[in-house]
């Protein structure tokens, strides 16, 4: 019996010193797997994945599937922000804390973070609870705000400070409750700076907001360090918060944005990963301007043994042969001396095609584009073509009479190729005289539509 208590009181340290994630989907979905990840600013660390279980269960008479998954977190596991994730596209997905205690929580797959309900975890209960509270006081405020905006002439300043203190004694409450755990950082940041007094001029109250955007932000918070918090709130203040539908303004204001984030952010390791998340953002739109600031204005500040050059090296080449740019210069021999991009002189606007004479599509288009651009005076056209040796293309460029023609040898492995990221031929650029680049057709059809309208 002795033996017996003995094992007990050994192994029962190590039952408790494991941890669970369980989570269930309520309905299920077609996904067959969850993969837990770790929040680390704007990066996800892998921690495992999880199959997903489903069961049936009656509601109200009907039968409802039910996607049940779970994770066993051992007792080193560190505290912090983590993510679930059951889709692809990253869309899916909820966050929570996890600080040395079980955690149970049901949601909603197609609205997650609105339907969460944690049914275990005091830090998360708390936080949730929090933030209900919190987003339902701050509502009550905005809308008194927003009727004085709409109606200047209206008298609700009694209505406005009896909705401020309602959503001060909130934050105060939690704040207290809140003061030893891991999510005090959360509830202190998450608490918007109300103004003491209700504002009456639109442009001085979005100006107000613009302000104190960040006033209750720590940004050397080791805890909204690593969550998406810091990001989160980055994206509404640089995207949603200032806009204007003057596309030069936009510009500006997103220019404003970008310093005054980057002015809060004294870590330059998060300031990296701030500059390549916005950089990203930006290239999803192509948004050349702003992408050429951050480097020029930001990444380039950075400490050199903080930059990654052969990132940076690969995006500016990504980006080189985009619409707005300059081509990227090139030379070659033709009829005995050097000729280069940069320096043609030739006509009011350029065509710069890439083809091959071993492309079927190419010889089919290119002979049509010929016969098509044969009286046009405005464009001279540059045909570089893509080869293993010069022996076809010798004999094909006859058939193209005054055009450029440029040799590159190493077919797919050319230097000028990589420049300009070309993976398919035929592949059209037309410039303009200063040899930006104007235009990048997809096809045959696309390019001489493009041609007609110059």
């Amino acid at each position: 019996m002795k033996n017996i208590l003995a094992f007990i009181l050994l192994i029962s340290p190590f039952i408790h010193a494991q941890y669970t994630i369980n989570g269930t989907m309520n309905p299920a979905t077609e996904s067959e797997w969850v993969i837990l990840y770790k929040i680390e600013g704007t990066k996800q660390l892998f921690i495992q994945n999880s199959e997903i279980k489903v069961t049936e269960t009656t509601v109200q008479g009907e039968k409802q599937k039910l996607g049940n998954f779970n994770f066993t977190m051992p007792k080193d596991s560190k505290t912090g922000s983590y993510r679930i994730t059951y889709s692809l596209n990253n869309k899916g997905y909820v966050d929570f804390i996890f600080n040395r205690e079980d955690v149970r929580f049901n949601f909603h797959p197609d609205f997650p973070n609105e339907s969460v309900t944690f049914l275990t975890s005091r830090e998360n209960i708390l936080y949730k609870k929090y933030i209900d509270e919190i987003s339902k006081e701050q509502e009550v405020l905005d809308s008194i705000q927003v009727r004085v905006l709409q109606n200047p002439g209206l008298n609700l300043k009694i209505a406005y400070t009896s909705s401020l203190n309602k959503i001060n004694t909130v934050q105060e409450k939690y704040i207290k409750a809140t003061k030893e755990m891991y999510i005090l950082p959360f509830v202190e940041a998450s608490s918007r700076k109300n103004p003491s007094e209700i504002i009456a001029a639109p442009k001085k109250y979005m100006s107000y907001m613009v302000d104190t955007f960040f006033d209750n932000i720590d940004f050397n918070n080791k805890t909204l360090l690593n969550s998406s918090f810091l990001i989160d709130r980055i994206t509404d203040y640089v995207f949603f918060i200032n806009y204007s539908d003057d596309t030069a303004t936009q510009q500006k204001l997103l220019k404003e944005s970008i310093d005054k984030v980057l002015s809060k952010v004294e870590n330059n390791f998060f300031k990296k990963e701030v500059i390549l998340f916005l950089i990203t953002q930006f290239e999803g739109s192509m948004n050349l301007e702003l992408i050429d600031y951050l480097f020029r204005n930001h990444y380039n500040a950075l400490p050199l043994h903080v930059q990654d050059k052969k990132f940076k090296e690969e995006k500016m080449g990504l980006f080189a042969t985009e619409v707005g740019r300059n081509a990227p210069n090139f030379s070659w021999i033709e009829k005995g001396e050097r000729q280069s991009l940069s320096k043609l002189n030739e006509g009011l606007y350029y065509v710069l095609l890439f083809w091959s004479t071993e492309c079927s599509h190419c010889l089919r288009e290119i002979p049509q584009l010929h016969e098509f651009l044969k009286e046009n005076k405005k464009i001279t056209v540059i045909a570089f073509s893509l080869e293993k040796n010069d022996f076809s293309w010798k004999n094909y460029k006859k058939k193209l009479p005054n055009w450029h023609h440029v040799l590159g040898l190493k077919k797919w492995q050319n230097k000028i190729v990589n420049t300009y990221n070309i993976n398919a031929t035929p592949t059209y650029f037309v410039l303009d005289s200063t040899k930006k680049i104007i235009g990048k057709p997809n096809e045959l059809k696309e390019l001489k539509s493009f041609i007609k309208k110059l």
